[in-house]
């Protein structure tokens, strides 16, 4: 019974340290969850989005003034900034500040970027995966900016073909390359809380340039590599 007792504390123990998000906190929010960096705190623009979010809560039949909720508009106005703080990056910029000269000249790809944004038509979160291949043609671009590119965009109110779209275009025009492929697949929870309410439904959109377009070796060697 003590050997299982053990088991059961150690299996506990190791549930629990696999739950912590990477700063080593818990996954529950708390006020400081919800803060943001010194260049997200301008007074006006809080105070209107917080004024906002209170008239929302009495429209829905809340009351702002109870304990629960008396900090919540600064909270959900604080958290829709830094949701959509897209809107205040320039994504080709950032492409530019790591491009360099080289002769590779075959696929450069990078699969499964965590993708998080919010629908336009109903603001609710629509999230998943994205995969971003190019083929340079003289330049290539630091690895990671291409995950920076697909945040940009997605920190802004979308639809899934337009921010598919836009990764495509904006690597395009930075770097010129042979050809560009994005696909993105994700849930979007306006189809999950409500409407048609169909849990496991993914939607799949791709956006392609140049040789993923005219060669069907190159696009097929790209879908095949994403595959799970």
């Amino acid at each position: 019974m003590k050997s299982n007792s053990m088991k059961q504390e150690k299996m506990l123990s190791d549930i629990l340290e696999s739950s912590k998000l990477p700063t080593g906190r818990g996954s529950c929010c708390d006020d400081d969850d919800c803060s943001l960096d010194n260049t997200e705190t301008d007074p006006l623009v809080l105070d209107g989005l917080s004024r906002a979010v209170t008239a929302m809560l009495e429209g829905i039949g809340e009351e702002p003034g109870r304990e629960g909720l008396l900090k919540t508009p600064e909270r959900v106005a604080r958290s829709l900034r830094f949701l959509t703080k897209g809107y205040r990056e320039d994504p080709e910029e950032m492409l530019k500040k790591a491009v360099f000269t080289e002769a590779y000249d075959e696929m450069v790809l990078v699969r499964d970027i965590d993708l998080f944004s919010m629908c336009e038509h109903h603001m609710l979160p629509f999230f998943g995966k994205a995969h971003v291949a190019y083929i340079p043609d003289g330049k290539i671009v630091g690895l990671s900016k291409l995950a920076r590119v697909v945040e940009v965009f997605a920190r802004r109110l979308q639809v899934q073909e337009r921010l598919t779209q836009q990764i495509r275009d904006a690597i395009q025009s930075v770097l010129n390359p042979k050809g560009v492929a994005v696909v993105i697949e994700a849930r979007h929870l306006c189809m999950v809380m409500r409407g048609v309410e169909k849990l496991n439904s993914i939607t799949t959109t791709s956006a392609m340039s140049g040789q993923f377009i005219t060669s069907q070796p190159t696009r097929s060697e790209f879908l095949r590599l994403i595959k799970p």
